[in-house]
């Protein structure tokens, strides 16, 4: 007789490898892998600029202006709101629902800082400095987050 053992009965397979139930959702893994490089992004920034200084003038002496890393601009309130968001991110990247309504609610919050930055062209309500480089980023995580959001299945336990 055949065997007609199937892959997820053998002995160290689980559901997630064969894309059952416990697999993770794109909301989760945009969760996990957004929200760790939030927060290396915010805990790195600091290196470049960790002044909260919001007077600071760029080296012409017009607009308003952080340290570059890495070709964006940064200063301590950027880089806390990177740490907080990519915190909240990762701790709601464990369950689906969680995940798919913080996927969505991110895309949501960055098509507003990326309509804000482009508009302004320099910062976001005064706070945060911004580039280019630092808009087409927010418009790529607002597209991600939406994605990732609404490709997720809405119920399911893990």
């Amino acid at each position: 007789m055949a065997d007609q053992t199937s892959a997820s009965t053998e002995p160290g397979a689980d559901a997630a490898d064969a894309g059952g139930p416990d697999a993770r959702t794109p909301a989760q893994w945009y969760g996990y892998i957004i929200g760790a490089a939030l927060l290396l992004a915010g805990a790195f920034g600091f290196t470049a600029d960790a002044t909260f200084d919001t007077e600071a003038t760029d080296r012409t002496g017009g607009g308003f202006q952080g340290d570059g890393f890495l070709g964006f601009e940064v200063n301590g309130t950027h880089n806390v709101v990177h740490l907080v968001t990519g915190l909240v991110l990762l701790a709601l990247a464990s369950k689906r629902g969680s995940a798919r309504a913080g996927a969505i609610g991110f895309g949501l919050l960055y098509a507003v800082v990326t309509l804000v930055g482009v508009l302004d062209g320099d910062n976001v309500l005064g706070l945060i400095p911004v580039n280019a480089a630092d808009n087409v980023l927010h418009a790529a995580l607002t597209v991600l987050g939406l994605g990732a959001g609404l490709l997720a299945p809405r119920s399911g336990t893990p």
